[in-house]
């Protein structure tokens, strides 16, 4: 499905956080999501706003992450107000101290593994899921972040494979695209 098909398909939805469209684009590492969602963002109409579910983790770990999202951005944007959210600094290893704010858009764009779970259903608009094959998110992943954080991508490969299963996040989605072409 092309970003003018998906735009066509946000924009046919009503918004059901507050005034804006929330889209999940989800899928596992490597699979081409934050390249769709850059995509589907400059294809929108209007204010839209991108969040990286990347700055919401707490290192190599989903455990908090959809918590983090929920309180300080969805929340408030479904109530009309600003969020924001304390960016995790990969290089630190920790949360940064100063607030990233996100505005109240008329669409709201948030990749990542685990952006389109089950307790973001009720808010979601479009849940898109992108996959690709194992050893081309693989490699794609190890281009980007350098061979040294083989082991980190392994053991996440089997977190998120966990989290996916547990939350049947590709079975949900609205939509599946192929991140491989």
């Amino acid at each position: 499905m092309s970003p003018a098909d998906l735009v066509q398909r946000v924009l046919a939805a009503p918004p059901r956080l507050g005034r804006t469209r929330l889209v999940c684009v989800d899928g596992p590492a490597g699979s081409g999501k934050t390249t769709l969602a850059g995509r589907l963002a400059d294809a929108l109409p209007g204010e839209v706003t991108v969040v990286h579910m990347d700055d919401l983790y707490a290192g190599w770990a989903l455990t908090g992450a959809v918590a983090r999202l929920s309180s300080g951005v969805l929340r408030p944007v479904s109530e009309g107000r600003p969020g924001s959210f304390h960016r995790y600094d990969w290089s630190a290893a920790r949360f940064s101290s100063g607030a990233t704010p996100v505005p109240v858009p008329a669409v709201l764009v948030v990749e990542g593994c685990a952006s389109a779970s089950r307790a973001v259903d009720p808010w979601a608009t479009l849940r898109i899921w992108v996959e690709a094959p194992a050893a081309l998110r693989l490699a794609r992943g190890l281009a980007r972040d350098g061979a040294d954080l083989a082991p980190e991508w392994h053991r996440w490969q089997r977190l998120e494979a966990a989290h996916f299963a547990a939350d049947g996040t590709r079975d949900r989605a609205d939509v599946v695209v192929d991140g491989g072409a």
